[in-house]
């Protein structure tokens, strides 16, 4: 495994390689990550893991400049798996040179809603950064976490939409096996108690998923019921969603009668620390 900070540099290496994978992350590494790795390996001969936090993606109130930057403990963590054989780690000025003045804008009815209406413009930013990096490393597949549902589906349409010759890869939700707990880099902004509790939004997630199983189509309700089960053990909710897998639009009476696909999605604080999770349904 090598380290390549330059854009040059790795588009050398590549330039002959005919099945190269992509995994992008922003770092510090876990257990979810590594299996995003193992997963896209299966799928090409050459693995590349790029880690960059991406500045374009934060709010001008979120965590940028304390997001954790853990380089060298990452690539420890990689080469013991051995399955990446490069890692690309570019500094903000190799990857933005100049002012990123060119920006892919993607859909508002997808990139709009849930996370984009909590946290405007962040779709945009992983967009812009995502497509650079498939510019870059021409990858004939990409692999992401459905941790990061509406990221997956947004990426997905961009993907679509530019015909862009990669197959992207959704991996299921990876998560501790007592807790349910989903692996997520802030976690560890939680405290011990925190911790304890963070397992109760994904056992909301699941009540409103077996709410839907069993036949309930009134999902303004089932939303409301969640969202007040969280705020009841102390969080701060921004939403419980029910939408559909497709296109994360509301379902249809129609889609719920016919168990069409559909996604929990929700989003709240505990303590400080804001976590995601989902769960599919159907």
């Amino acid at each position: 495994m090598i380290v390549v900070r330059s854009v040059k540099e790795l588009q050398d290496i590549l330039k002959t390689e005919t099945s190269v994978g992509l995994v992008p992350t922003m770092g510090n590494l876990h257990v979810g990550h590594l299996a995003l790795m193992a997963e896209a390996k299966r799928h090409c001969k050459l693995l590349v893991a790029s880690i960059f936090v991406n500045r374009l993606q934060f709010g001008p109130n979120e965590d940028f400049d304390t997001y954790p930057r853990t380089l060298e403990e990452d690539c420890a963590k990689l080469k013991e798996q051995g399955v990446v054989d490069i890692v690309f780690a570019p500094s903000e000025a190799e990857m933005y040179p100049q002012k990123q003045t060119y920006r892919i804008k993607p859909d508002s009815s997808m990139a709009d809603i849930l996370e984009g209406f909590y946290r405007p413009g962040f779709f945009e930013g992983v967009c812009t950064v995502v497509g650079k990096l498939f510019s870059i490393v021409r990858p004939n597949v990409a692999v992401f976490g459905k941790k990061d549902y509406q990221q997956l589906q947004i990426i997905r349409s961009m993907v679509r939409q530019f015909a862009m010759p990669i197959e992207i890869i959704g991996l299921e939700l990876q998560r501790d096996l007592q807790s349910g707990l989903a692996f997520s880099s802030r976690n560890r902004y939680l405290s011990t108690k925190e911790l304890k509790k963070a397992s109760e939004l994904y056992q909301t997630i699941q009540v409103v998923k077996k709410a839907l199983e069993a036949g309930n189509v009134n999902v303004d309700e089932i939303e409301k019921r969640a969202c007040s089960l969280l705020t009841q053990q102390g969080w701060q909710t921004d939403y419980v969603s029910v939408v559909r897998q497709v296109d994360l639009l509301a379902p249809t009476e129609s889609d719920l009668i016919n168990k069409e696909p559909l996604v929990v999605l929700a989003a709240a604080k505990i303590g400080t620390t804001r976590l995601i999770d989902n769960c599919e349904v159907f």
